[in-house]
């Protein structure tokens, strides 16, 4: 019996020792990029299949091993950056013209942008590790870092990091996948029609979460049911046994067939994952139970926002669909960290400061301002123009100055030309303190004689507008 037990755990050493040594690797090497991409390979024969590991864009962040895409943009053109990333370790780059003095091995081909989504699908196909993608009008980052969260308790995961979630940031993410990756959580993000076709090829997702159909890049969507279009291009690009992981809340997404396995989240008690209870604990943390077809059970978020709690159900559906006990799903939740630039509450020692600047569109503003109206004190919003709203861009921005009335809102600075709109809703709803400038110099130099001591104060424009300008100076108000 002795003798038995000893001969099992030395075979079960052995396997691992060839799972972790003798079994081949999942190789992507120039000679595979250039068969895959139809590129022609330029370099020296005894580099073609060195092992690239990684990728990257620019070549300040190019690691040893790393494939350097050569990106040709309106600022710069990564092309002039090859040898840099030599010199840091790239084991090859992907370029679309010859590189002058080439210090290492590259791909010529025609499109570096549509290669690099060739790239990415293939080494994709490598891996039969849990995709979890995630989308929506607003809540994306939120999201994947809450399912980070939570899967994160059991499985070595990857996920998204910064702002990767376009045509080329998502296979720079795939091809930091390794054999350590249990799971991936992808963040996809979209403008146009098309644009999900081409993620979810190359991604494609085993679950897949719509946060919300909002007000998004109308310019090119239309309206909701383009928004709504557009991002359920997804689901053609997944397996029947796929689970759709959809905002019940949302009426558009609450009717929506996806043609498989769909579970909803929310607030309401009608989805299969409901939060309940939601309170916040001061401006620490939020509250709430998450209740489904098993019971519920409590969970503490750090971090601020009344927008946390519905999204923290749907990271508890996929905790439950991979394995992941509601204590896990509990913990992994309590371990939560914000993105900065999206929703991070801070206490400066005379002002509570909302950094909300990543980005806006009238669904997340109106989730900004409904959490701001849960703080106490002087309540001031500066808010900027959402971008890219199209044809109703008048009409949706002042409906949010009507809804920064009603919620409360004490004193409303507004800037940008689509702001004006803002600022005269405000005043329609009953507002009663709203300044508007035109341009932000002159909102800088108003700044510092109206924020109060005690003042809570919400920035969030659209990225263009690059509002992470007045933090400073806001952290400066004594």
């Amino acid at each position: 019996m002795v003798f038995r037990c000893i001969t099992i755990e030395l075979l079960a050493l052995l396997l691992y020792i060839m799972s972790e040594v003798y079994l081949p690797m999942k190789q992507l090497t120039p000679q595979i990029i250039a068969e895959i991409t139809g590129g022609l390979y330029i370099g020296e024969d005894n580099m073609r299949n060195v092992r690239i590991a990684g990728a990257a864009r620019d070549n300040r962040d190019v690691k040893p091993g790393n494939l350097f895409v050569c990106i040709s943009g309106e600022r710069t053109d990564g092309h002039l950056f090859a040898n840099s990333a030599f010199k840091s370790g790239a084991a090859c780059c992907l370029a679309e013209h010859p590189i002058p003095d080439a210090a290492g091995p590259y791909v010529l081909v025609d499109s570096t942008l549509e290669s690099i989504r060739t790239v990415g699908a293939y080494y994709r196909s490598y891996f039969s590790l849990p995709v979890i993608g995630i989308t929506g009008s607003v809540g994306k980052t939120t999201t994947k870092e809450l399912i980070a969260a939570v899967l994160g308790i059991r499985f070595n995961i990857l996920k998204t990091t910064g702002n990767l979630n376009n045509e080329l940031g998502v296979p720079l993410t795939l091809l930091s996948l390794d054999e350590r990756h249990e799971a991936a959580v992808i963040e996809m993000g979209i403008s146009d029609f098309g644009e999900m076709s081409r993620l979810a090829d190359m991604v494609r997702p085993d679950i897949f979460v719509i946060t919300m159909i909002g007000y998004a890049h109308l310019k090119e969507l239309g309206d909701l049911r383009g928004v709504l279009k557009a991002k359920t291009e997804a689901f053609s690009y997944m397996s029947p046994d796929g689970v759709a992981i959809l905002n019940g809340d949302d009426e558009l997404l609450r009717g929506y067939d996806p043609g498989m396995r769909k579970l909803t989240f929310g607030l309401g008690a009608q989805n299969d994952f409901c939060a309940r209870n939601v309170c916040a604990q001061g401006s620490d943390a939020e509250l709430c139970d998450i209740a489904s077809d098993t019971g519920q059970f409590s969970v503490r978020i750090p971090a601020y926002g009344s927008h946390l709690a519905p999204l923290a159900a749907a990271a508890a559906a996929i905790g439950r669909l991979l394995g992941v006990s509601d204590e896990e799903t509990s913990r992994g939740l309590s371990s939560y960290v914000p993105v900065g630039g999206r929703a991070s509450l801070s206490d400066t020692g005379a002002i509570r400061l909302i950094d909300d600047c990543y980005n806006a569109n009238p669904s997340s503003v109106k989730a900004a301002l409904t959490s701001q109206s849960a703080l106490s004190g002087r309540r001031v919003a500066i808010l900027g123009d959402m971008l890219n709203l199209g044809p109703l861009s008048e009409q949706l921005h002042r409906e949010i100055g009507v809804f920064a009335a009603r919620c409360g809102v004490s004193c409303l600075l507004s800037c940008g030309a689509g702001a004006s709109f803002i600022h005269e809703g405000y005043l329609s709803a009953g507002g009663y303190e709203a300044l508007y400038f035109p341009d932000k110099d002159g909102l800088a130099a108003a700044l510092p004689g109206i924020i109060k001591k005690g003042d809570a104060v919400l920035v969030k424009a659209s990225r263009g507008m690059k509002f992470e300008d007045f933090l400073p100076m806001l952290r400066d108000i004594t």
